[in-house]
């Protein structure tokens, strides 16, 4: 039976086989991402299993993959992914067969196609980059030059004599998927093959992810370079590289065009005090720098001590008590949200109230709800801006005075006060608590404390409080990043150096802040002739001065 993509399922149910790229979780084409929303079942190769789950459904079965569990069926091999593939079609399941890079020229998934044909099985192809292709351009090493230039592709792992003794005759560029730990042997066996000595080659391990590293050399010297560089064996098994041969690789190229790890932040572990939640746009935004951010709460949201308050406040809103409400947290509005659902409301109830978020997350959350706001600030986002932006009140014009403020148990008084002077009501309702949060897990705190993180951002001077009371003060190699002169000041009276400051109030203006503190110090470093570091990876026997 030929494969196709109807989707009408008989007895049999449908595969999808599916590249999922080499492991930036960004290069999943839209049909992926469109497979894996419609997956009933997801079968995935252990290295590609985070990069596709966060695309499926709740509750898909993953029978292949337990994140994390080197004792589960993670490890299992080709015959056990035939074995589940087949079990699950036959139960009228659609199966997502999730393999690395393409399945066509990086994966084994030919005989599982083979199979499902064989047994009638409806199945479809979805390309993905292949790491032959995907991860020289995220190194910076092009495949062709324009010229016309031949390429050719080798798996080392899998080539006979015949192979080697062709590719080694041919002066075309020669990308080959090897293992780190056999790329010294690669390289002497294309010697032995006929390729010269100096010809120059680039390789690069854990390709388009944040862990890449890259090494410029030629055949002959490859196997000293790597030496040179303390490069160890993969603990478990081996790690997957692919080295490109030929005139491209050569080191004036990759200088120039090696646009992936020069990027500001370029691998560095930054610790986010936020949950995931309330960190999300702030972590896309380091990761856009080549961060990989590491989100941990250093406060805990809990129910008011005495609810009946917010009960009234929530009935007023109803009953046509105020003419605005203020949001000025996420958090603000999920505990309205919570309470509208206790009571069977939704965003209906805010028919005819005038909405106010203090800023961009907060309006989102109400969005999510179903509420636009009538007021965000137009400048700066925070209370003072939401000031700035609020009208006063006008008897003429507003037919009531009051406004409802659900708000933290810590909040500061400027809104209320602000509100006042402008004329208003206020009912400052206490919506949620917030305490501080449970101490992070060991390893996340022997990191904090050892120099595991390059950098961490503090948003207040609660998150400073609270990280060093759960988890304990950060190293001194850590760079350190403060939202404001409040923060800072709280950050130095316990005792850390603060090398950034955000130039106005704003996570994102802090995000861009250490980027650019980034850049200027791996230019510095460069500028010196030495060798590109993260902080973490620089012990200095000193403390660094402040820098401004």
């Amino acid at each position: 039976m030929n494969p196709t993509t109807d989707h009408s399922y008989g007895a049999h149910g449908h595969v999808t086989f599916l590249g999922a790229g080499p492991g930036d979780p960004g290069l999943l084409t839209l049909r992926a991402v469109e497979a894996l929303a419609q997956a009933d079942v997801l079968v995935a190769d252990p290295q590609v299993y985070d990069v596709v789950r966060a695309h499926v459904r709740a509750g898909v079965d993953t029978p292949l993959q337990t994140a994390g569990d080197d004792t589960s069926t993670a490890s299992a091999g080709a015959d056990d992914a035939v074995n589940l593939v087949m079990r699950a079609v036959r139960g009228g399941k659609r199966v997502v067969r999730a393999v690395a890079g393409d399945p066509g020229l990086d994966a084994d998934a030919a005989s599982e196609m083979l199979a499902c044909a064989s047994e009638g099985v409806t199945f479809e192809v979805v390309p993905g980059i292949a790491n032959a292709v995907g991860v020289p351009a995220y190194a910076g090493v092009p495949l062709r030059n324009g010229h016309g230039a031949d390429v050719r592709f080798l798996d080392a792992r899998t080539a006979d004599a015949q192979a080697w003794n062709e590719v080694g005759a041919s002066d075309a560029t020669l990308v080959v998927s090897t293992t780190l730990e056999a790329v010294a042997a690669t390289a002497a066996e294309l010697v032995t093959a006929g390729r010269k000595p100096d010809t120059p080659l680039t390789v690069t391990v854990d390709g388009t992810t944040t862990r890449q590293r890259t090494w410029t050399a030629t055949l002959g010297s490859i196997a000293q370079t790597l030496k040179a560089a303390k490069v160890l064996p993969a603990a478990n098994g081996s790690r997957p590289a692919i080295a490109v041969v030929g005139e491209l690789s050569a080191a004036a190229q990759r200088d120039r065009l090696a646009w992936f790890e020069s990027k500001p932040l370029f691998g560095w572990q930054v610790l986010v005090p936020r949950t995931k939640e309330q960190a999300a746009s702030l972590s896309d935004q380091l990761r856009s720098y080549g961060a990989v951010p590491s989100e941990v709460p250093t406060i805990a949201v809990e129910p008011p001590r005495t609810p009946q308050q917010m009960e009234r406040a929530v009935k007023g809103l109803v009953t046509g008590r105020y003419e605005w409400i203020a949001f000025t947290s996420v958090n603000a509005v999920k505990a309205v949200r919570e309470k509208f659902e206790e009571y069977g409301l939704d965003a209906r109830a805010f028919a005819g109230i005038k909405v106010a978020a203090v800023g961009e997350q907060t309006a989102k959350a109400l969005v999510d709800f179903g509420v636009k706001p009538d007021l965000v600030p137009s400048g700066e986002q925070s209370a003072a801006g939401l000031l700035e932006d609020w009208p006063p009140y006008d008897p003429v014009f507003d037919p009531i005075d009051r406004v409802f403020l659900p708000r933290a148990d810590i909040a500061t008084e400027t809104l209320v006060a602000g509100l006042i002077e402008l004329g208003w009501e206020v009912d400052d309702v206490t919506a949620y608590r917030t305490v501080r949060a449970s101490p992070p897990p060991a390893e996340t705190r022997e990191a904090i404390k050892g120099g595991g993180f390059d950098a961490v951002l503090f948003t207040s001077s609660s998150t400073v409080r609270n990280l060093v009371g759960i988890a304990g003060k950060p190293h001194n190699v850590t760079v350190i990043a403060c939202i404001g002169p409040a923060t800072a000041k709280t950050a130095e009276e316990h005792g850390l150096r603060v090398d950034v400051m955000a130039p106005e109030p704003s996570v994102h203006k802090l995000a861009e802040a250490l980027a650019e503190f980034g850049a200027r110090r791996r230019d510095a470093m460069i500028e010196a002739g030495e060798a590109v570091q993260r902080p973490s990876e620089k012990r200095p026997t000193r403390r660094r001065a402040r820098t401004s």
